[in-house]
């Protein structure tokens, strides 16, 4: 790894040797009383892992080091998760916690992660992908979560899942198995400040390896106005390799706002008023993002049923990028369990959900098959 790091030790000094054993390359040592050194060097450390454990907080020099350096990833070691210390650690542009027990693999997980997001701010906007239902329980929320995470499961990737839910009760992060201090509207109301530093202290690290900006606990009675919308999207592309969106069907005020944006994916199934409704949905989304970046998929899909995927594609006027079988017992266990169900990527569902992250990206392998367009049996649209 092509990085330089400094370990500041505290009251442990063998973090430097902990540090060593997770592979991570220590450049220099140096104690906390001197941490003030940092802040002199005409080239800082890419990461710098500060021991506060034994601490009554946060060292007053690590404000003017993040100021001299403010590109510098910094790596907190404490006893545990104190929500003062979180919140301090946050407004002073710490990057990472990592709490006891102190082990080579976390320490390595929170560097890599810092690395990662360093990485990716500086090689460009990632791609922002947003999923939008045609109607209420058509499987949005599932959709995105689980192209999120198997996008996540990819080597060397930089995911966040943003639930933008603001008026309503988002499930990204019940779905994840996550439970966010902050939310969606803490970002929203902070976004001239949202750079990587703030914006880490406000996402939650889920099991499934990727970054979580929830929708808020309790609804958001002031809905945001396009600009928060808009600066909010740009924050969160530059910071990560890939965005994936929950947008709300029943907001076009934010509906209207996501920019920029890579593809927007609208989730349909095969019953009659949610086909009425998507094609509708389909010619505002078309016409605000073009029709390059707007598709369809169908959820719960079912061969046998009267309205097929080519019904769908002429009435929605929307190609069909993917067609999921359904598995109502699968979703249902891995909803109640907070574990995405292609975690675990043992059924046609999970392996469908996975191919259409590929595709969304860009990623499918050139050449590759559409699916098959099933037909209908319905002639009235």
């Amino acid at each position: 790894m092509s990085v330089s790091i400094v370990v500041v030790e505290s009251t442990d000094h063998q973090l430097t040797n902990t540090v060593r054993g997770a592979g991570l390359p220590v450049s220099a040592t140096v104690q906390l009383a001197d941490l003030g050194s940092v802040e002199r060097q005409i080239r800082p450390p890419d990461v710098l892992v500060l021991d506060v454990r034994g601490e009554a907080g946060l060292p007053v020099a690590l404000g003017a080091v993040k100021r001299r350096h403010p590109r510098m990833g910094v790596v907190i070691v404490a006893s545990q998760l104190d929500p003062a210390l979180m919140l301090e650690a946050m407004r002073a542009g710490v990057n990472e916690f990592v709490t006891e027990p102190i082990t080579p693999a976390d320490l390595k997980a929170a560097v890599d992660r810092v690395v990662g997001t360093q990485t990716s701010s500086s090689s460009g906007p990632g791609q922002v992908l947003a999923f939008v239902g045609a109607k209420g329980g058509v499987g949005t929320t599932t959709l995105a979560v689980n192209v999120a995470v198997a996008l996540a499961a990819e080597k060397g990737s930089n995911v966040l899942m943003a639930d933008l839910h603001v008026a309503a009760h988002g499930d990204a992060a019940l779905l994840l198995g996550v439970e966010p201090r902050f939310s969606v509207v803490d970002a929203l109301d902070n976004t001239s400040r949202l750079d990587a530093t703030y914006l880490k202290g406000l996402v939650t690290r889920a099991k499934a390896g990727l970054d979580v900006l929830a929708s808020p606990e309790r609804p958001s009675l002031r809905p945001p106005d396009n600009q928060q919308v808009r600066s909010l999207i740009e924050r969160l592309s530059q910071n990560y390799q890939c965005v994936v969106l929950d947008v709300p069907r029943s907001d076009f005020g934010i509906l209207d706002s996501i920019e920029p944006i890579s593809t927007m994916t609208l989730v349909v199934n095969q019953e009659l008023p949610t086909v009425r409704r998507a094609a509708q949905m389909a010619a505002l989304l078309r016409q605000r993002y073009g029709k390059e970046k707007v598709a369809a998929v169908v959820s719960r899909y079912d061969a046998r049923a009267d309205i097929g995927q080519e019904d769908i594609e002429r009435v929605v006027g929307l190609p069909v990028w993917g067609v999921l079988p359904s598995d109502y017992r699968k979703v249902i266990a891995a909803a109640n369990a907070g574990r995405p169900l292609v975690s675990d990527n043992h059924s046609r569902l999970a392996a469908s959900v996975v191919q259409l992250a590929k595709r969304l990206t860009g990623a499918a392998a050139e050449g590759e098959k559409r699916p098959a367009k099933p037909g209908g049996r319905l002639g009235f649209f």
